[in-house]
C-alpha cells in the first residue's frame, strides 16, 4: 500500500498500550493533541452563532467565494438548516447532493460544495472540544466534535478507562433525543459516531444510532419497519490491512482519524442506501476495494498486463462479512476510473442474479444494468451509457458464442466474479479470457477452491491469480461481524437406507417437535437441506401428513438445466422424467398458494422463487413469513437473511458447500441470536472439522472453538468436572 491507503497495511504502535487510569479529561486532551499534530485546527466556539459564523468562513474558503449577508442567510436557512430537514435529508446532502446552488444577489448562480469529493485534501478539518448546547430538552455538552468545512460530521464520545463503551453509545442516544435537533440542528449532520474508553474504540453510522433510538422507543424508523441491526451489536472495530484490531484510542486516532483516512471514508467509503441507511464500510472491505482499484490503476500505466492473470486477483472474505457491499463499491469506483469502459459483475445462477441486483438497487437505485436475456446483455455491452452490468455467466457465455466479433472485446473491461465455483466455470472462463483482450478479472469468494477441495476443478488461484486480501471466518467471529455455529448430531434412527420412510418420518417429527425451541417460538425460521429432489418430495409429503402447525414450503429446480446441475449440491439429481418433477413441484406451489393467497405456477417459477425469498427474510410486516423451507441446493449459497437461525441437514456436505450452507444461519441480528444452529441427521463430523480447518487456515483444534461451539453435553460435563474439582 502507498502512504495514502485508507487502511494502513500494518499498524505498529509507537509505544505500549496505555492501560493506566486516565480520566475523561485526560483522554480528551490526549486526543486533541494527536489531532492537532495531524493537521486539524483547534476551534474555539462556545455558541451556535460562533459555529454558524465559522461554517460560513469555511465554505467561503472551500468554494473561493464571499457570501453577502443576504446570500448567506438564504443559503443557510433554505439549504443547510432547512426547518423541514431531518437526519436523513442532511445525510443525503453530504453523501449524494453535496453540490448545491447559491442564488446570488446579482441574479447569477454558483455551485457550492459542502464537501469536496474529488479533491479530498481541499476539505478543512477542525476539532471542537466541550461544545455546549443550551437549546435542547436539557443543557448538553459534547466531548469532541470533528468539523469538515465547518459542518460537525464526526462526533466522539469518551468515557474514562474502565467504563464500558456501551455507556458512550447510550450517551449519544440521549444527545439525539435531547439536543442534536436544537437550534439550527447542525449536529444532525453527524455522519459517524466514535465511542471510546481509551482501551476500546468503535465507530458506527448515524442511521445505526438513529434507528436504534426509534426501536428503543417502540416506533418504527423511516425506511424499515421492524427491529433489525441498528443497535450496539452493529458498531465496528477499526483494523489494519492484516485484520489486527486497533482498539486503543491513540492507535485509532493515528489511523482512522488521519486526515486522508477520515476524508476517504466520508467521501468514498460510505453508501447511503435506497432504504435511507448510511453504511460506513469496515476496514477489510475498504482494504480489499483499494487493492483491486490499485491493480486497475497499475494496468493504466502498464497496459501490457491487461488480459493476463497478473492484472487481476481474488478477495477471500468469509461468507456473511458483506462481500456484496464491497463488490458494489468496487464496481462503482472502478466504473468512474479513467480508461475503464465497463464493469461486469458476473454471478453463476439466475437466483443470485436476482439477489445481487436487488442488493445493488438497495445500495443505489439505478446504479446497475440488469438483463433478462442475452439480447438485452448485448445491447448493454454495445452502449457506452451502461457502465456497470450485472449478469450471469450463462448469459455472458451465450453472448460470446453468438458474437464472435464485437467492439466490446477491445475495450478495457473489468469483470468481477462472485462465488463462481461450479464445474462449468472452467469452460466459460476460457472463452472470456480468449475473447475479451483487455480484461481484468477479479473474484470474490468466502470459500476459495484449494487443492484439497478442488476435485477435478482448477483452484481459485489458478483462475484468478493471487489473493489480494483475506478476511477469514475466525476474523469475522472475533470482530463480531458474523456468528459461530452450534453443530449437533441427531442420535435417533440410524437406518443405513437414508430414503427409508421410517427414518424420514422420525426426522420430520423431530424437526416439528423441536422447531419452537430452535427458533425462539418462530421469531426466527429454518432451512432443511436434503440430498436430492426425490428425497425433498418424499419429506414434503411426510411433513404434510403430520399436520404441522408451522408453515412449510419447498423450492427446487425441475428443468434439465445445465446451469443448475452440481453433483456437490445434489441439484442435478432429479427424476428421469422432468414432467413428474414439474407436476410434483406444482402440487407444492398449489399448497403454497392456498397458504398465502398467491397464484404461482411452474410457468412463473421465478416469481414463486422471489416470493419464497421475501417470506424467508421475514422483513415485511404485511407479508406472512415461511417457517421452514425444504431445499436441495437453492438458498444454500448467496441467501442472506438475518432472521434465519437454524439449518437442518440430511445431505452430504463437504468443504465449501458445507461452510456456505452453514453460513446461511450466522448473520448477526440481536442479543438473542448468539450462534447459527445446525442439526445434522448424518454423521458429518469429519467433514465439518475438515472444512473449518481448510477455511480458517489453522491446524490448532482450540482455534475451532469460536467457529464451532462445543455441544451442550460437553459443556455440562466440563462444568460438572470443574465443580467436583473445586
Amino acid at each position: 500500500e502507498g502512504a495514502e491507503s485508507t487502511v494502513v497495511a500494518e499498524y505498529e504502535p509507537s509505544h505500549g498500550r496505555e492501560t493506566a487510569y486516565q480520566s475523561e479529561a485526560d483522554l480528551e486532551e490526549e486526543l486533541l493533541r494527536i489531532l492537532e499534530s495531524q493537521g486539524y485546527e483547534r476551534l474555539s466556539a462556545h455558541t451556535e452563532s460562533e459555529l454558524i459564523a465559522n461554517l460560513r468562513t469555511q465554505l467561503e474558503k472551500l468554494n473561493d467565494v464571499r457570501f453577502t449577508d443576504n446570500e448567506w442567510s438564504h443559503f443557510f436557512h433554505e439549504v443547510i438548516a432547512s426547518s423541514t430537514a431531518g437526519i436523513e435529508d442532511k445525510t443525503r446532502l453530504i453523501q449524494e447532493d453535496n453540490i448545491q446552488i447559491l442564488n446570488r444577489d446579482d441574479g447569477t448562480t454558483k455551485n457550492i460544495r459542502l464537501i469536496d469529493k474529488v479533491h479530498v485534501h481541499s476539505n478543512r478539518l477542525q476539532v471542537l472540544h466541550q461544545f455546549e448546547e443550551e437549546g435542547g430538552s436539557h443543557p448538553t455538552r459534547y466531548d469532541v466534535t470533528i468539523l469538515v468545512n465547518g459542518l460537525p460530521l464526526v462526533q466522539i464520545e469518551l468515557k474514562r478507562r474502565g467504563v464500558a463503551i456501551k455507556e458512550a453509545f447510550n450517551q449519544i442516544n440521549r444527545y439525539q433525543r435531547d439536543s442534536f435537533w436544537a437550534g439550527s440542528g447542525l449536529y444532525e449532520y453527524a455522519q459517524i459516531f466514535i465511542i471510546s474508553n481509551g482501551t476500546h474504540t468503535k465507530y458506527y453510522s448515524n442511521t445505526t444510532r438513529f434507528k436504534h433510538i426509534h426501536e428503543m422507543e417502540g416506533r418504527p424508523a423511516t425506511g424499515r419497519s421492524q427491529k433489525s441491526s441498528d443497535s450496539f451489536e452493529f458498531t465496528s472495530w477499526w483494523a489494519d490491512g492484516r485484520n489486527h484490531v486497533i482498539a486503543d484510542l491513540t492507535g485509532f486516532a493515528r489511523t482512522f482519524l488521519a486526515r486522508h483516512t477520515l476524508l476517504n471514508i466520508l467521501t468514498r467509503y460510505c453508501v447511503f442506501t435506497a432504504e435511507h441507511d448510511l453504511l460506513v464500510m469496515r476496514p477489510y472491505q475498504i482494504a480489499a476495494t483499494e487493492r483491486i482499484l490499485n491493480r486497475i490503476l497499475i494496468s493504466e500505466y502498464d497496459p501490457k498486463k491487461l488480459g493476463t492473470p497478473d492484472a487481476g486477483g481474488y478477495v477471500w472474505h468469509t461468507t456473511g462479512s458483506g462481500k456484496t457491499l464491497t463488490s458494489f463499491k468496487t464496481a462503482q469506483l472502478a466504473s468512474n476510473m479513467d480508461g475503464v469502459d465497463k464493469v461486469l459483475f458476473v454471478v453463476d445462477r439466475k437466483d443470485l442474479d436476482y439477489q445481487t441486483i436487488k442488493e445493488y438497487e438497495r445500495f443505489k437505485k439505478g446504479a446497475v444494468n440488469s438483463n433478462k436475456s442475452t439480447k438485452v446483455l448485448a445491447d448493454q455491452l454495445a452502449s457506452p451509457d451502461a457502465k456497470i452490468i450485472v449478469t450471469t455467466i450463462q448469459k455472458l457465455s451465450s453472448f460470446i458464442r453468438g458474437n464472435p466479433k464485437h467492439d466490446v472485446y477491445a475495450q478495457h473491461v473489468v469483470l468481477i466474479f462472485d462465488e463462481c465455483h461450479r464445474s462449468q466455470f472452467g469452460e466459460s472462463h476460457k472463452n472470456i479470457v480468449n475473447f475479451f483482450k483487455n480484461h481484468q478479472i477479479f473474484g470474490f469468494t468466502g470459500t476459495p477452491i484449494f487443492v484439497e477441495n478442488a476435485k477435478q476443478d482448477k483452484t481459485t488461484k489458478e483462475i484468478f491469480g493471487e489473493c489480494l486480501h483475506k478476511y477469514l471466518i475466525k476474523d469475522a467471529i472475533a470482530d463480531e461481524n458474523v456468528l459461530g455455529f452450534l453443530v449437533e448430531y441427531y442420535q435417533g434412527q440410524q437406518d443405513v437406507d437414508t430414503m427409508s420412510p421410517k427414518r424420514m418420518k422420525e426426522i420430520a417429527q423431530f424437526i416439528l417437535n423441536n422447531y419452537d425451541k430452535s427458533t425462539f417460538d418462530g421469531e426466527f425460521n429454518a432451512l432443511f437441506a436434503v440430498q436430492s429432489v426425490p428425497m425433498l418430495i418424499d419429506y414434503y409429503k411426510i411433513f404434510k401428513s403430520l399436520n404441522p402447525d408451522i408453515k412449510i414450503g419447498a423450492v427446487f429446480t425441475y428443468a434439465a438445466n445445465e446451469s443448475q446441475d452440481d453433483d456437490k449440491t445434489g441439484m442435478g439429481q432429479g427424476f428421469d422424467d422432468d414432467k413428474v418433477t414439474a407436476d410434483e413441484l406444482q402440487l407444492i406451489i398449489d399448497d403454497y398458494n392456498n397458504m398465502f393467497g398467491t397464484a404461482f405456477s411452474t410457468d412463473n417459477f421465478s416469481a414463486y422463487y422471489d416470493d419464497v425469498n421475501e417470506r424467508m427474510k421475514k422483513r415485511k410486516k404485511d407479508m406472512e413469513p415461511l417457517d421452514l423451507l425444504l431445499v436441495v441446493g437453492m438458498f444454500l449459497t448467496g441467501f442472506d437473511a438475518k432472521k434465519l437461525n437454524t439449518l437442518y441437514v440430511d445431505k452430504n456436505l463437504e468443504y465449501h458447500g458445507l461452510l456456505q450452507a452453514f453460513s446461511r444461519t450466522n448473520r448477526v441480528l440481536n442479543e438473542k441470536k448468539r450462534f447459527g444452529k445446525i442439526m445434522c441427521f448424518r454423521d458429518l463430523k469429519e467433514n465439518v472439522d475438515a472444512a473449518v480447518k481448510l477455511f480458517s487456515k489453522d491446524d490448532n483444534k482450540e482455534e475451532f472453538e469460536p467457529i464451532i461451539r462445543p455441544p451442550f453435553k460437553e459443556v455440562r460435563k466440563e462444568l460438572n468436572e470443574k465443580m467436583i474439582a473445586f
